[in-house]
């Protein structure tokens, strides 16, 4: 069996990052921008595409570019909420007076 070709991009238009599986779109994670913070309120992975670790992928890159723009993060997303607090070198992205709300530790 093959690899699949996963990629996540920026779709600034729909205000969401996308990852898609040979082309097609698997999910996304959605995000709103006020200023320097960006907030991420829902991410979404389609049914068909579960399992594969997707989340995971689209959430880092997405953080990886959110940091890259000098931007802190609110992860209202539950989702995005854990990926931080496993992945504790995220967590300086969260405002320091916000962490305990998304219960992120450092």
């Amino acid at each position: 069996m093959s690899e699949s070709a996963i990629a996540v991009i920026d779709a600034p238009a729909h205000h969401r990052y996308e990852i898609t599986v040979d082309g097609a779109l698997a999910g996304f994670t959605q995000y709103r921008d006020n200023d320097q913070v960006r907030t991420f309120p829902h991410t979404l992975i389609e049914p068909e595409f579960g399992g594969r670790g997707l989340a995971t992928q689209l959430i880092r890159q997405a953080l990886d570019h959110t940091r890259e723009q000098g931007r802190s993060v609110i992860p209202l997303c539950e989702a995005v909420q854990r990926f931080i607090s496993k992945n504790t070198e995220y967590a300086e992205l969260v405002p320091a007076d916000r962490r305990a709300e998304f219960g992120i530790n450092e």
